[in-house]
C-alpha cells in the first residue's frame, strides 16, 4: 500500500537576508578610528610608550626564528593581562601525529661522543691512541672498550659540565678537638693590607755547616740532551725551633722571637695559601716560640695548590699517584734529589766558622749539602726575631763565594692539570712556563723566595724536573734550569715584602699579648682565614718527650 506524500510549498518559507558588515574607513593610518559598541567603557591593558607595535602585522618570522627576539614585543607590564591569550584550550582537542622515521638514537648518541670531541683530542698527546680505543670499544662492544668508553665519558664530564660545581671541602691538617677555644681570627683582606717598611738587613749572630760546589754543567741541560734525576741517599735534618740547640742557647741572649725560614716564611706568605697548615706557638717568660709538629705534613711541598683546577678534584682514589699528598710526597722527593745532585760531590767543601750541630758520630759523610746563618732582625718596640735559615750550595763569583738556594719545579701530567707540556715549550717559550708556574704555586714559589730573602742568598736556582712517563712518578728528568737574584725574582711576582713582614708583625704583637702557654695557629681549610687557639700545654706531646723533660729537669737539680 502506498502511503500518502505531503507536499510541501517552498514558496510560502521567507528567505535569509545577507547583513553587511559595517567597515570603518581610515584614510590617515591603519586599524579601527572608532571604539567597537562591546568594548565602550572597558579599561584598557596597561601600556608603557617603550613598548614596540607591530607583533600582529610583523610578517618577516625573524622574531619568532631568533631566540634573542622572543621577548621584542613584549610589554614592561608582564604578560598575563585582560587581553592575553591561552592557548590550553585550542590545544587540548587534537594532537601532533611524529611521521618522521625512528633512528637508533643509542648507536647515534656513541658516534656523537667521539665526533664531539675528535678535534681537541686529536690535538692533545695520545688523543688519537684513545680515539682509536673508543671507537673499537664501540664497533667490537667489548667490556674493555666499555670500560675505557666509561671512564673517558667521566672525566669528560667532570671537565667540562663540573666547572661550575662547588668545590670540594678540604680537611684540616690537624683535628681541632672539642676543648680548644678561639682566640683571634685573622681574616686575609684584612692582612693583605698591612705594612711594616724599612725592615733593616738581619744580622749573623751564629753561623755552621758545610757547602758543596755547584756544577755549573747542569746550566746546559735542555729537553734535547736531559740528564735523569738520579737518587742521592743523604740525611736531611728537619729540625723544629724548640729541638735546636743553637736556638736554645741563642733564647738566653738574643731576640725573644724564634723559628725557622720554613715556618716564617709560611706565615709571611700567609694571604696566598689555599691548603691547611697549622703551627704551634708557645710562650715561655715573653718570649715566643714557633714551632712545627711532629707529626705533621709541614715540610712537604704542596703542588698546584693555587691552580684554577686543582688535582683535589682530579682523582678519585687516594691510591693514585696524582692524589695530592703523593703528589707532595713526589715534589718533597724531586727537590731533595735535584738539590744534591747537581753539586760537585767528593771536592772540597765551603766551611763556615762552626760545624753542623745536627750530625751524629754514624752520620759522617751521608749528611746533604747544607749551611745554617742564624739572623737577628729589630722589629722594633722591642721585638726581636731571631731565624735559622739555609743555603744549599755556593757559586765561585767575581768577587768571591754566592750562596745558593736550590729547588726544583716538577712537571706530573699537563692533560690533567691544564698545563704546558714542558718538553715542547720549555726550550722556545721558558717564560709562559715560569708564568705558569707561579700561577699555579704562587704559594710554594713566594715561600721560597722568602727563605733566600730571609738567608741573604745571592741567587735562587730553580730546576725543571718533569716524568719520564706521566703515568709512573718514580722515575724524573732534568730539563732545565733557571737561576734569579731574589730580590728581583720577588718583585717580577709581585711579592710585597712590607706586606710580608706586616703580617709576621701582626701575628707577633698578637700573640705577644697573651698568657704564658702553648697555642696553635690553624689555616682554616676552606676560609680565607687564620685561627688562633688555645690548646692545653700536653697537647701534640709523646711519651718520650715527657720523659727527656723529665731527665732535664733532673740535671738541673742536680746541678
Amino acid at each position: 500500500m502506498v502511503k500518502d506524500i505531503e507536499l510541501v510549498d517552498t514558496m510560502s518559507v521567507p528567505l535569509l537576508h545577507f547583513i553587511a558588515p559595517e567597515i570603518q574607513e581610515n584614510p590617515l593610518g591603519w586599524g579601527p578610528n572608532t571604539v567597537p559598541e562591546q568594548y565602550k567603557d572597558m579599561p584598557y591593558q596597561p601600556f608603557s610608550k617603550s613598548d614596540r607595535i607591530g607583533k600582529v602585522a610583523d610578517w618577516t618570522g625573524q622574531t619568532y626564528a631568533d631566540k634573542r627576539l622572543a621577548n621584542k614585543y613584549q610589554s614592561q607590564f608582564g604578560g598575563g593581562g585582560q587581553y592575553s591569550y591561552n592557548q590550553e584550550d585550542d590545544e587540548s582537542s587534537y594532537q601532533l601525529v611524529d611521521t618522521t622515521r625512528v633512528i637508533n638514537k643509542m648507536q647515534r648518541g656513541r658516534l656523537r661522543i667521539g665526533q664531539r670531541n675528535a678535534r681537541g683530542r686529536h690535538n692533545r698527546p695520545g688523543g688519537q691512541q684513545q680515539m682509536h680505543v673508543l671507537s673499537r670499544g664501540v664497533r667490537g662492544r667489548d667490556k674493555g672498550g666499555a670500560a675505557m668508553r666509561g671512564k673517558w665519558q667521566k672525566n669528560m664530564r667532570q671537565k667540562y659540565d663540573q666547572k661550575g660545581a662547588p668545590q670540594k671541602k678540604r680537611d684540616a691538617s690537624v683535628d681541632v678537638r672539642p676543648n680548644w677555644k678561639i682566640i683571634e681570627e685573622m681574616d686575609f683582606p684584612r692582612l693583605s693590607k698591612l705594612s711594616l717598611p724599612a725592615v733593616v738587613e738581619g744580622k749573623d749572630v751564629y753561623t755552621c755547616g758545610a757547602l758543596e760546589y755547584y756544577d755549573k754543567t747542569y746550566d746546559r741541560v735542555t729537553t734535547k740532551n736531559e740528564k735523569r734525576l738520579q737518587r742521592v741517599n743523604r740525611i736531611f735534618h728537619k729540625v723544629t725551633t724548640t729541638d735546636d740547640p743553637i736556638i736554645r742557647q741563642l733564647s738566653k741572649t738574643d731576640g725573644n722571637v724564634f723559628a725557622t725560614d720554613a715556618i716564617i716564611a709560611t706565615l709571611m706568605c700567609a694571604t696566598r695559601s689555599v691548603i691547611s697548615w697549622d703551627i704551634v706557638v708557645q710562650k715561655v717568660d715573653n718570649k715566643l716560640f714557633f714551632d712545627r709538629r711532629d707529626e705533621s705534613e709541614f715540610d712537604l711541598f704542596t703542588v698546584n695548590e693555587t691552580a684554577a683546577e686543582p688535582p683535589y678534584n682530579n682523582e678519585d682514589g687516594t691510591n693514585s699517584i696524582n692524589w695530592p699528598r703523593n703528589l707532595a710526597l713526589e715534589a718533597t722527593f724531586i727537590n731533595h734529589n735535584f738539590s744534591q745532585q747537581v753539586l760537585k760531590t767528593g771536592e772540597e767543601k765551603y766551611k763556615f766558622e762552626n760545624v753542623n750541630p745536627f750530625i751524629q758520630e754514624d752520620e759522617e759523610g751521608q749528611v746533604a749539602s747544607v749551611a745554617y746563618r742564624y739572623r737577628k732582625w729589630d722589629l722594633g718596640d722591642k721585638v726581636e726575631l731571631v731565624v735559622r735559615c739555609e743555603h744549599d750550595g755556593v757559586l765561585i763569583g767575581p768577587n768571591g763565594p754566592q750562596f745558593i738556594n736550590i729547588k726544583g719545579l716538577n712537571e706530573w701530567d699537563p692533560r690533567i692539570s691544564a698545563g704546558i707540556d714542558w718538553r715542547q715549550k720549555l726550550d722556545v717559550q721558558r717564560g709562559a712556563v715560569l708564568a705558569n708556574e707561579l700561577k699555579n704555586n704562587a704559594c710554594k714559589l713566594a715561600k721560597w723566595t722568602v727563605q733566600a730573602l730571609l738567608a741573604g742568598s745571592d741567587q735562587i736556582k730553580f730546576g725543571y724536573v718533569s716524568r719520564v712517563h706521566f703515568r709512573d712518578s718514580s722515575k724524573h728528568a732534568i730539563l732545565g734550569t733557571q737561576q734569579f737574584k731574589p730580590k728581583e725574582f720577588a718583585d717580577q711576582t709581585n711579592l710585597n715584602m712590607d706586606n710580608a713582614w706586616g703580617v709576621l708583625r701582626c701575628i707577633i704583637d698578637t700573640c705577644m699579648k697573651l698568657d704564658d702557654g702553648k697555642y696553635l695557629i690553624l689555616k682554616d681549610p676552606n676560609k680565607a682565614v687564620l685561627l688562633l687557639y688555645d690548646i692545653p700545654d700536653q697537647t701534640f706531646e709523646t711519651d718520650e718527650e715527657e720523659d727527656s723533660e723529665d731527665d732535664d729537669e733532673e740535671e738541673d737539680n742536680e746541678n
